[in-house]
């Protein structure tokens, strides 16, 4: 199997989408978003990874994300009802989204009409837990708000968007209420919990430029307010049908050196 890291798939008819409405107002159209959210089965048990609480502590749920990544995380995981910042290699967004959605989580992912379907089915997302909507028209940010109504994870893609604080602010607000995650990329949001970054270190398969590429190194960083920098190698590769994330090793098999770049 091909190690398709950050690909792209035809085959999405087992994604749910927000229907193309070109006849309605903005205002019926966020109304009807807001109908097909409230269909949305409620949230599960099985989709928080809860850590152990003491007596008098208030530990935060936690949505689940690839094994080696929870290493870099305080609570093992994202915080439900924060606010995240992902940049760098595509696969990071697309584990976390297999992460979530495998666990019986369900998500969305606004903005990104590029989103690799057969890479997320390949590390394992149950596709009928992911809604794209590809273009949510000129204020990404409003359909983003209404989907953390019902949804454990929500992705927003900014562009080029810059949001202003106060904005920022009453969104974060609204996650935090509604016991969702929102991960934003690119454009500009100030204020979040947590920030994730991804790069392509290595790629396994290709010789001078050639071959099938059977898996790659990530190098991942995150920090956060309430804690400093870390940083890990990570590998990605194919076992038993599917990608999965793996610790880079001890004494790891040769890898063609590439420059970092997303993938």
């Amino acid at each position: 199997m091909e190690c398709a890291v950050g690909g792209t798939s035809a085959a999405a008819s087992e994604v749910s989408a927000a229907p193309e409405a070109p006849g309605l107002s903005r205002r019926e159209r966020i109304e009807q978003l807001r109908s097909r959210i409230a269909a949305v089965p409620a949230r599960g048990e099985s989709v928080a990874a809860r850590a152990d609480r003491a007596p008098g502590t208030t530990t935060r749920e936690v949505l689940p994300v690839p094994g080696p990544l929870a290493e870099l995380l305080p609570q093992g995981g994202l915080p439900r009802g924060s606010v995240v910042a992902v940049s760098g290699a595509a696969s990071l967004l697309i584990g976390l989204l297999a992460s979530v959605t495998a666990s019986g989580g369900h998500a969305a992912v606004v903005g990104h009409p590029r989103l690799g379907l057969l890479a997320a089915s390949e590390m394992g997302a149950d596709l009928g837990r992911l809604a794209v909507i590809p273009d949510p028209g000129p204020d990404p940010v409003e359909v983003a708000a209404v989907l953390l109504d019902g949804l454990d994870l929500v992705v927003l893609g900014l562009g080029a968007l810059v949001v202003p604080p106060s904005r920022a602010r009453a969104v974060v607000a609204r996650a935090r209420s509604k016991g969702a995650t929102l991960l934003v990329t690119g454009g500009g949001w100030d204020g979040t919990e947590i920030r994730l970054d991804a790069s392509v270190r290595e790629y396994d398969g290709l010789d001078r430029g050639c071959g099938r590429l059977r898996g790659l190194r990530l190098s991942v960083g995150a920090e956060g307010r309430a804690f400093q920098r870390r940083t890990a190698r990570i590998d990605l590769c194919p076992r038993r049908d599917r990608v999965e994330w793996f610790p880079e090793t001890a004494e790891p098999q040769p890898l063609s050196r590439v420059p970092g770049g997303a993938a």
